[in-house]
Parts: structure tokens; C-alpha cells; sequence
């Protein structure tokens, strides 16, 4: 293409191995190189992009002093994998980044030999290498180095420093990289930021101790940025080990990430001599090398397309609002008229709308880091203290605080609101992000109420819901993306706790739909209306504590009742299948059916496309209405 970048040193790397042949000098020419072929292939594509600019000098020397991919190289997260994925062979198919059939936007091990562990959820990677390490020294063939590269944010998740006690405690060689770049998602929280900024600010290069004795000679002068976070320097900090060197590792650091020189030499002495765990703290930029990302407050953490000079996105614009915003701004008007309402997020502020609560309500607004267990366990104890916490989490990330929900929660009977945010299918990020099992973990729990919205209006009405709501814990879901642009009420009103809605009667026929699949429902009807087929639709709204009287009225009414719901199996059709077993509505020939997403991990796509994968569109619901009422379809179009 004529504006592709021209990369005369990066057309000659077919993989990892062409590198360990180039001089230092040429490796930074590579560096440079990988860093515009990347800007090149997101801006083609959308995607990560900040991550991946932040990494590619570390990259680069990464595969070319590693024998990858017998050294295991894993990469936490693995937002920042696109230089990884272009250096190992991938360089051609960027074109298909996070689209149908390409490649996935995170590492996945069915992809390539270079992905040794595949990531999307944050603070795993050093638990997999350590496990990668012991493989090699318990004798498992083909495993080399085992090498972690984690960043700042996801060393807030507690699950690392498990990995790290557990790793010192071993005592075997392990090489993890710190990669500081002050900048996960949203600004960093938590004493261990400021922990890192204080070892940053303080002398510039720790020892390697016994682990790697002699690289100080590959190090450059001392970093002068250091002084801009001198000021978070404790007074009368004792100079001395590290909190990491307290749990077994030995300490290089910090370093700067983009210096070539620097990281070849650091990395070149840790291979040839570590012989126990080591922890490498790098220092890098998010977005390094694209001004329109270091400018950004989240460092170009995730884009639509873009044009390359000027770095502004192509993004398509709706008329309905995004069930975020509806989500967000429906929080506000409560919080403003009940001060016991507070928030919490687990490092995704604006991506669940809790960036306008804290602006409004700073004092009454959480961000505990990716800690979603913590996050969890503290919404209980906002709770029994007599607050109303609104636990803000997407789905995928909720299923990381499961035994607390459970344990915390639910038994204790604690009015923890549950905001879901991405339920369903979610498109490019594919199925790592899917929010496809909340409707099952939860709607199983004794004296949880599970809500799905149907439509942003009905969102705000259950964001009143649990705020109203007092009697245990209490949970809503809702998708990506924008509403169906349903005329909105101006404040939501709380809902009957376990009833639903009718939306069409009928005959022959129900459908019963929970969550945002009802508009895909009502479009079946209008196609089975044409064949001269009226089934009626309602809305279940709840899945647990389900609506007796509205599904026994339909069971007895009807010859089939359909269940459709944007989750697995073992959800709210399963729910309304043991109600009707229990009722003996079986037992006078109903047909009963439930449309649940598949029970496969459906790969990234558009999200229209996922659920034509799913068969949980509109077409999908008629031909289900065709197939239990017995219709050929073909014979009925004749």
C-alpha cells in the first residue's frame, strides 16, 4: 500500500530467529520500524494500540537475546502483543486483527508456538511461567526460559503476588519484567503505585546481587527523569532491599524501557547468569512514538480505525445513547438523591461510566485496581456497614470474584448491587470478554435477584431497582454498545421484584425473552407474522426470583413456549425449565425449548455476526418457532 511505512529492516524478519543475527545498531533500526509498522496495521484494523507502542523496544530485545520459542515468552493481558505478533510470523494477517477468522487481539495458543499462554484477563502471567519453569526443572521437554512481562496496573491484582511468593519461595530461575508505564487502563491506584514511584525516584540502579553480578557495566548513566517523582519519595525511607527482594528476588532496576543499549545488556546478563528468580523494572511510555496516544488521557489504549497523520478515529455515530451512558446517568440521579449510594470499579472507570460519578461524587467513588475479589469483599463491607455499594464490573471480569459474590455476599445476605456491564457478546475482543455465564453463577445463589434490561429505558427502571432494593444482594445486566432508541423515561422506577412484562399476545406460540435479545424477538414475530403465525412475546425481565404466575399463564396457554436469553446454558432457561418439571406443565405435552448461547467459546467477530454464530438472531428464533411447531419452512414458503 502507498502509505504503509517503509520498513527495509523489518521485510527481512521472517521470525524471532532473523534477529539474533542483526548488530545492536540494526535492532534499533528494527525498533523503529516495528513501532510505525504497528501505528500502520491498528490504524487499519482499530484495536490496542498504546500497550503495544509502550513495548516495542522491549520486544524486540526480548526475542532477539531469547531462544522464543523454546524460551516461553508471556505476555500478561496481552494488550500488548501486536509487535510480538508482526516480529513472530504474523506480519501478513494484521489486516485481520479482531475480525472473523483473523487473528485474535490478545496471544492464544492455538495461533502460534509463540504463544505459549493465552491471556486477555490481567495478573496470570506470572503464575503460567512459574508453572513453565517448574515444567522445565520437573524434566518436560521443549521449555526453555520462562519470561513474565507485566505491567503496573495488573500488578495490583493480588493473584501476582501469590505467583511472586510463591516463585521466591522456590527459589527457581524465573525472569519477570515490571513494565511501568505508570498507566494500565486508567491512572494507577493504590500504595503500590505509589511504592514503584518512590523506587523510581530513589537510586537509579539496584545491584543484580548474586543473580546476575557484573551487569552493572551494561548500564547507561543514571535516568534523569527520576527526579519528576522524587517529590513521592518518603522521608527517612530506608535505602536497601526491595519489597521484591523481600519476597525472593533478586532486584535490577529501574531501567529505561526504550533504550536499546540499556536492554539488550540488562537482559544478555540476566540470561547468562540468573539462577533464581529475577525481577527486571522497566520504565516505558503508553503509546511511545505516536503523539495522538501520548497525549491521550489513557495513553491510546484502544481505538477504532485512524488516519495516521492526524491520529483522529472513524467512528460510526448513533442516535441511541450507549447503554453506558444510560447505566451511568442513571447512577447519578440516584446517588444525588440518596447520599448512601456509592460506587466501585475495578480499574475500568470509563469503561463502565463511573469516570461521571467521580467527577460528581469523588468521595462516594472506588477504583480499587484489577481486584475484582477485593472488590467484591469491600462492596460487602460498604454494605454491612449501611451503605448501597453499586459493585460496577463487566461480566467477564466478575467471574474473578465469584467465591466472594458467593461467600461475602450472598450468604451473608448483604445488599451488594451488581452492575453487569457487557453482557453478552462483545465483538473484537472475542471470547475472553464475552459476558456469557453470569446469568448461570448467579441466578443458582440463594436470595439473589438477577435482572437483564431489555432496552435502555428498561435499564434505567432497574438501575431504581436496586437502589430501592434492601433485602440481600441484587444484580443487573446489559450489553456493549448503543440502545434500540426507545423513548426514555426521565428517572427510572423501581420494578416489582420478580415480575415480568407482556409485550405482544398471542397464540400457539410464546416467547419468552430475558435481556437484550428482545428486539431480535419482536423481529422474529413481525417474520412469522408474514407466514401468518402469531406467537405472543413477553418479557421476563427477572431470572431469579422468577415470574410464576406470567410463565405457568403462558405454559398453560400455549402449545410451546421458547426461552431466548444472551447467555450459557444452565441460565434462565434452565431456570424456567425446573419451574415447569416442578409444576408438571410437562406432563400435559408442552413443547418447551430454550435458546441459550452455544456451549463453545464463540471466536471474535462482529458482534451481529457472533450471534448469527450463536443462532440467537432474529432468523435463528423463527426457525426455532417453525422447527417446535412442526412447519417445514420450505414447504410452508410453497
Amino acid at each position: 500500500m502507498s502509505d504503509a511505512p517503509k520498513t527495509p529492516l523489518l521485510d527481512r524478519i521472517a521470525g524471532p530467529a532473523d534477529l539474533r543475527h542483526l548488530s545492536d545498531r540494526d535492532l534499533r533500526q528494527v525498533a523503529d520500524e516495528l513501532r510505525s509498522e504497528t501505528i500502520h496495521a491498528v490504524s487499519r484494523t482499530g484495536g490496542h494500540l498504546g500497550a503495544g507502542l509502550g513495548v516495542v523496544e522491549l520486544t524486540v530485545a526480548l526475542h532477539a537475546v531469547f531462544d522464543t520459542p523454546r524460551d516461553k515468552l508471556i505476555w500478561d493481558v496481552s494488550h500488548q502483543c501486536y509487535p510480538h505478533k508482526i516480529l513472530t510470523g504474523r506480519r501478513a494477517r494484521m489486516d485481520s486483527l479482531r475480525q472473523k477468522d483473523g487473528l485474535s487481539g490478545f496471544t492464544k495458543r492455538t495461533e502460534s508456538d509463540y504463544d505459549p499462554f493465552g491471556a486477555a484477563h490481567a495478573s496470570t502471567s506470572i503464575s503460567a511461567a512459574l508453572g513453565f519453569a517448574i515444567g522445565r526443572e520437573l524434566g518436560a521437554p521443549g521449555n526453555g526460559d520462562a519470561i513474565a512481562v507485566i505491567g503496573d496496573g495488573a500488578l495490583t491484582g493480588g493473584m501476582a503476588f501469590e505467583a511472586l511468593n510463591h516463585a521466591g519461595h522456590l527459589k527457581k530461575r524465573l525472569i519477570v519484567i515490571l513494565n511501568d508505564n505508570e498507566m494500565s487502563i486508567a491512572p494507577p491506584v493504590g500504595a503500590l503505585s505509589g511504592y514503584l514511584s518512590r523506587l523510581y525516584a530513589g537510586k537509579p540502579f539496584h545491584e543484580l546481587k548474586a543473580a546476575a553480578k557484573g551487569a552493572i557495566g551494561f548500564l547507561p548513566p543514571p535516568f534523569q527523569e527520576g527526579a519528576r517523582r522524587a517529590k513521592e519519595m518518603l522521608k527517612g525511607m530506608t535505602v536497601g532491599g526491595t519489597l521484591f527482594e523481600e519476597l525472593g528476588f533478586s532486584y535490577v532496576g529501574p531501567i529505561d524501557g526504550h533504550d536499546m543499549e540499556t536492554l539488550l545488556g540488562v537482559l544478555r546478563a540476566v540470561k547468562s547468569r540468573a539462577d533464581g528468580p529475577i525481577l527486571i523494572h522497566a520504565i516505558t511510555k503508553k503509546g511511545k512514538g505516536f503523539r495522538p496516544a501520548e497525549s491521550a488521557r489513557d495513553g491510546g489504549h484502544a481505538t477504532a480505525r485512524f488516519d495516521v497523520a492526524t491520529g483522529a478515529q472513524s467512528k460510526t455515530l448513533s442516535n441511541a445513547p450507549s447503554y453506558t451512558k444510560v447505566f451511568a446517568e442513571s447512577l447519578l440521579q440516584e446517588a444525588a438523591a440518596d447520599d448512601r449510594i456509592c460506587a466501585v470499579t475495578a480499574a475500568m472507570p470509563d469503561g463502565t461510566g463511573l469516570n461521571l460519578f467521580a467527577e460528581r461524587f469523588p468521595a462516594r467513588c472506588f477504583d480499587v485496581g484489577i481486584a475484582e475479589q477485593h472488590g467484591v469483599t469491600f462492596c460487602a463491607g460498604l454494605a454491612a456497614s449501611g451503605m448501597k455499594p453499586f459493585c460496577t464490573i463487566y461480566s467477564t471480569f466478575l467471574q474473578r470474584g465469584y467465591d466472594q459474590i458467593v461467600h461475602d455476599v450472598a450468604l451473608q445476605k448483604l445488599p451488594v448491587r451488581f452492575a453487569i456491564d457487557r453482557a453478552g457478546l462483545v465483538g473484537a475482543d472475542g471470547p475472553t470478554h464475552a459476558g456469557s455465564f453470569d446469568i448461570a453463577f448467579l441466578s443458582n445463589l440463594p436470595g439473589m435477584v438477577v435482572m437483564a434490561a431489555a432496552d435502555e429505558a428498561e435499564l434505567r427502571h432497574m438501575v431504581a431497582t436496586a437502589a430501592a432494593h434492601d433485602d440481600g444482594p441484587i444484580a443487573f445486566r446489559f450489553p456493549r454498545g448503543e440502545g434500540v432508541g426507545v423513548e426514555m423515561p426521565e428517572r427510572g422506577k423501581p420494578l416489582e421484584i420478580g415480575k415480568g412484562r407482556m409485550i405482544h399476545e398471542g397464540k400457539g406460540v410464546a416467547l419468552l425473552s430475558f435481556g437484550a435479545r428482545l428486539a431480535e424477538v419482536e423481529a422474529a414475530r413481525e417474520r412469522l407474522m408474514a407466514r401468518g403465525i402469531t406467537p405472543t412475546v413477553a418479557d421476563a425481565r427477572f431470572s431469579k426470583p422468577l415470574d410464576r404466575d406470567l410463565i405457568l399463564g403462558l405454559a398453560l396457554r400455549h402449545d410451546a413456549l421458547i426461552t431466548i436469553e444472551e447467555g450459557a446454558v444452565g441460565g434462565f432457561g434452565s431456570q424456567v425449565a425446573q419451574l415447569l418439571s416442578d409444576e408438571g406443565a410437562f406432563d400435559t405435552g408442552l413443547k418447551f425449548r430454550s435458546m441459550t448461547l452455544p456451549d463453545a467459546f464463540i471466536d471474535q467477530a462482529g458482534p451481529a455476526q457472533m450471534y448469527a454464530d450463536a443462532k440467537l438472531n432474529a432468523g435463528d428464533i423463527e426457525a426455532k418457532v417453525l422447527d417446535v411447531l412442526g412447519i417445514d419452512v420450505l414447504e410452508k414458503r410453497a
